[in-house]
């Protein structure tokens, strides 16, 4: 089965055309990078991929988990982790734990106490990521690094079966950028999580992803495959 395919998919603000025909797939279990200049769509193809943006109209199509778009249901399954999304929690007075127990809201409800079962799946995503320790500290006393942590704990707790990931290393210096892939990478390896991931940092690419993708005036290019580079296609 495939996580995301996209046949011939088109979607315009307007009358301003951004994706004029988009064709990608990524199987189940698979690790993806997506490339592309500021302005190339790259928002608006995250958009998509995580509901926010109607298809009415549009030609071509859209599935994942092999469900049709407009049909998928199970949005819980899909983790995301945003661009810098720490910057609106800097000064909100939240702890590790809650900033986390929050992405839960939708399964115990928006005015309820999380249970036993919510609990341990907070501490078991924060220790999946190194953060259990500071699990009570607010989350503006962390440095960047420690946030995007708490950001993937936040995404890891639903157990989804798809991280969506927009430039998560942006601001990150380089010894926390390589622990948070080297994370992404355990996750994708060991608990099977299909990873697609949208990023400008290109050197750290090699070894870390099955395949990059690269998006240019709406048109989407697979550039390279682990395959391809190891020499096996």
């Amino acid at each position: 089965m495939n996580a995301i395919e996209m046949k011939g998919l088109t979607f315009s603000y307007g009358g301003t055309s951004v994706l004029n025909g988009v064709y990608m797939t990524i199987p189940m279990g698979r690790f993806a990078a997506l490339t592309g200049d500021n302005g190339a769509g790259k928002s608006t193809l995250i958009k998509i991929l995580l509901g926010e943006l109607p298809l009415t109209g549009e030609t071509g199509s859209f599935e994942i988990f092999g469900a049709d778009y407009k049909q998928f249901r199970d949005w819980k399954e899909v983790g995301y982790v945003p661009q810098q999304g720490m910057a609106s929690y800097k000064d909100f007075p939240a702890s590790v734990e809650e900033i986390v127990t929050a992405n839960l809201y939708s399964r115990i409800g928006l005015f309820r106490f999380a249970g036993k079962k919510e609990k341990e799946l907070v501490l078991e995503a924060l220790t999946q990521v190194g953060m259990e320790p500071y699990r009570k500290r607010l989350i503006g006393e962390l440095s960047g690094g420690q946030q995007q942590r708490v950001l993937l704990a936040r995404a890891l707790v639903n157990q989804p079966k798809l991280l969506i990931l927009d430039e998560p290393t942006t601001g990150v210096d380089e010894k926390n950028t390589d622990e948070f892939y080297r994370l992404l990478k355990q996750f994708n390896h060991e608990n099977g999580v299909t990873v697609f991931m949208v990023t400008h940092d290109r050197k750290r690419l090699s070894g870390l992803v099955d395949e990059v993708w690269h998006l240019e005036n709406g048109v989407m290019i697979q550039t390279q495959t682990q395959e391809a580079e190891n020499g096996d296609i």
